[in-house]
């Protein structure tokens, strides 16, 4: 095997540092803000929605990869589109047998996973070009991403709404996760405002404030240190 026949190794850290942090759904390309929005009403829901799309991200990954070879480029956006429909009616229908009350609490955004630009940008930018184990990682990583956003914003929105964490997981995850569930707050009669639509802007708009704030400090911190590394006089 020659050189220019050796595939590269995927850069397993930076795929998941871009889907986390760098590149994450939310948090840098500001894609998927209408289901995040909608449903984080409680970190509960945020973590249901954000395991549907996870998991729609990880095997439409998987199967844009094993079908590049024979998805000719003139139809690959319909076939793309095709795959991820296919994937969600699955995760639908799942959810609905299975997890029926947080499917009633979901509604119609998870069919709605569909026309999230994340999974179908990432089908075509990433997915279509990488091996199926690459591929899968990393929706993976970005459905993990997207998951955090969708939790912390929850979480903040929940807390300050009703004084509550992770309220009713027995009841829309299941009796295993009965633990989730944490009354932070006792006698605490709420912050109506948070619960309703305009206070998942204002913590959309926290949330966006702080990563950017981050994201300055460490470029800060990591100059700070290349310019220290330099010899004397240089």
């Amino acid at each position: 095997m020659t050189e220019a026949d050796k595939k590269p190794t995927p850069d397993w850290s930076r795929i998941a540092r871009e889907g986390i942090w760098d590149n994450n759904v939310v948090m840098a390309q500001s894609l998927a803000l209408c289901p995040l929005l909608a449903v984080t009403g409680t970190a509960t829901n945020g973590l249901g929605l954000g395991l549907a799309s996870t998991v729609v991200m990880v095997l439409s990954g998987l199967l844009v990869s094993l079908l590049r070879g024979i998805i000719t480029p003139q139809v690959r956006i319909p076939v793309f589109v095709l795959i991820i429909a296919l994937l969600v009616t699955l995760v639908d229908l799942g959810m609905n047998a299975w997890m029926h009350d947080l499917h009633r609490v979901l509604g119609l955004f998870i069919p709605l996973i569909v026309t999230n630009c994340a999974i179908l940008g990432r089908a075509e930018s990433f997915a279509s070009r990488q091996a199926p184990l690459a591929a899968m990682f990393d929706g993976l990583m970005m459905g993990v991403g997207f998951t955090l956003v969708l939790v912390a914003l929850g979480a903040m929105r929940e807390v300050i709404g009703s004084g509550t964490l992770f309220a009713d997981a027995s009841l829309l995850l299941g009796e295993s996760l009965s633990w989730l569930e944490v009354t932070l707050i006792p006698d605490y009669r709420g912050f109506l405002l948070m619960i309703l639509p305009p206070g998942g802007f204002i913590a959309m708009g926290l949330l966006l404030a702080g990563k950017r704030l981050l994201d300055r400090r460490l470029a800060a911190r990591r100059e700070a240190k290349a310019a220290s590394a330099l010899p004397a006089g240089a």
